[in-house]
C-alpha cells in the first residue's frame, strides 16, 4: 500500500484487483513454509485483507499491517462478514515493531515499491529480519525495471465496466526506476446512478535485482531466491513481476 492512504480508492480496490491470482501467492508461500511448520504470519501491506484472509483459511495465525486506515477498515469488514477475527495494525512497514519470533512475513503485490527512499526499503528489510525467528522466511514481490521503465510509461491506461471508469496516467518520477501514477476515477452511485469523480496520485520505485539481493545478504539473510511472473521461472529482461524469498 501507499505511504499515503489510498483514501476513497480503498472502497473500489478489490473490484479493480480481480485479476490478481491470490491463490498462487498463497501456494508460493505454502510450498516453502507450510502452515503446520510455519504457523505465524505477518502480512505487511495487507490492504483490504483479501490475501490475509486466504492465509488465515490456509491455517496460518495471521496478523495484518497496513499504513492506510481506510484499507484496514475494509479488511475488518471483510473478516467480520465471514466471522473471522484477525489482528490489524496501522503501521508503516519501515517502522514495524512489537513482534518477535515470527515464522513468515509477506509483503505482497508490490507494496514495498511504495516506499520513496532507499533507506526506508533497507530499514523495512532490517526490521523484518529482526522480528523473524531463526529459519523464518520473508516473501515479497516487486515491479521489475522493465515494467517500471517501459510498460508503465505506455500510458494512458483506461478502464470502464459501466460502474467504475478510470483514466490512469503515468510519468517518470524524480528517482531512477520510479513513477508517478495519476488516476481519475468516476464511480457510479447505486442510488442516484450519477457518477462521482475523485482523483488519486501514487508513487512507486523499484531497484535492480542485484540491489535487493545485496541488501538482504548484508542484513544477514542466509539464502535469497529469485523467480518471476508467478511461474517459478528465472527472471528475464522482460519479466514484469519479481518474486523474492529470503531465509533468516
Amino acid at each position: 500500500m501507499s505511504q499515503s492512504s489510498y483514501q476513497r480508492f480503498a472502497h473500489i480496490y478489490d473490484e479493480l484487483m480481480q485479476d490478481i491470482p491470490y491463490d498462487e501467492y498463497v501456494n508460493w508461500v505454502m510450498k516453502y513454509a507450510p502452515s503446520n511448520d510455519y504457523p505465524t504470519l505477518i502480512d505487511v501491506g495487507c490492504g483490504t485483507g483479501t490475501l490475509t484472509l486466504q492465509f488465515h483459511q490456509a491455517g496460518y495465525d495471521v496478523t495484518g499491517i497496513d499504513l492506510s486506515e481506510e484499507m484496514l477498515a475494509v479488511a475488518n469488514d471483510r473478516f467480520q462478514e465471514v466471522g473471522v477475527s484477525i489482528p490489524l495494525f496501522a503501521m508503516s512497514m519501515d517502522q514495524i515493531e512489537g513482534f518477535s519470533e515470527i515464522d513468515v512475513v509477506t509483503i505482497p503485490i508490490d507494496s514495498i515499491n511504495y516506499l520513496h527512499e532507499e533507506s526506508s526499503v533497507v530499514e523495512t528489510l532490517k526490521r523484518i529480519y529482526t522480528i523473524l525467528r531463526d529459519g523464518g522466511q520473508l516473501f515479497f514481490d516487486v515491479h521489475s525495471l522493465y515494467k517500471m521503465d517501459e510498460i508503465f510509461m505506455d500510458s494512458p491506461f483506461t478502464y470502464d465496466d459501466g460502474n467504475i471508469t478510470y483514466i490512469w496516467y503515468t510519468e517518470p518520477a524524480d528517482y531512477e526506476h520510479s513513477v508517478y501514477h495519476q488516476m481519475t476515477f468516476f464511480v457510479k452511485d447505486e442510488t442516484t446512478e450519477l457518477f462521482e469523480r475523485f482523483d488519486e496520485e501514487h508513487f512507486q520505485r523499484t531497484f535492480p535485482l542485484e540491489t535487493y539481493v545485496e541488501w538482504l545478504t548484508n542484513i544477514g539473510f542466509s539464502k535469497v531466491e529469485i523467480t518471476a511472473d508467478w511461474h517459478n521461472e528465472n527472471p528475464t529482461d522482460e519479466s514484469e513481476r519479481i518474486f523474492i524469498r529470503a531465509i533468516k
